[in-house]
């Protein structure tokens, strides 16, 4: 099922994006699908790459709240 989507970009970007679409033989519309799809199959070959390892521990930690300056103060309080 197809469903409308509304994009607000600068006219001189629409107006670039129309031109290339049309030396392409595209919609515009065709292209933003095709680069949506690009984003997915990205999304997939980054987790094929991970390493067993990583995959096995990937979602560990579930929902905790570790942010950088815990991660910081870990580090300080382990190497310093």
């Amino acid at each position: 099922m197809q469903t409308k989507l509304t994009l607000r970009l600068e006219k001189q970007l629409v107006d670039l994006a129309k031109e290339y679409a049309s030396t392409q033989g595209k919609s515009v519309s065709k292209m933003v699908a095709d680069y949506f799809m690009l984003l997915d199959s990205a999304i997939d070959t980054q987790i094929d790459e991970l390493s067993p390892i990583a995959k096995s521990l990937k979602g560990s930690l579930g929902k905790t709240q570790i942010d950088e300056p815990d991660y910081k103060r870990h580090l300080e309080e382990k190497y310093l």
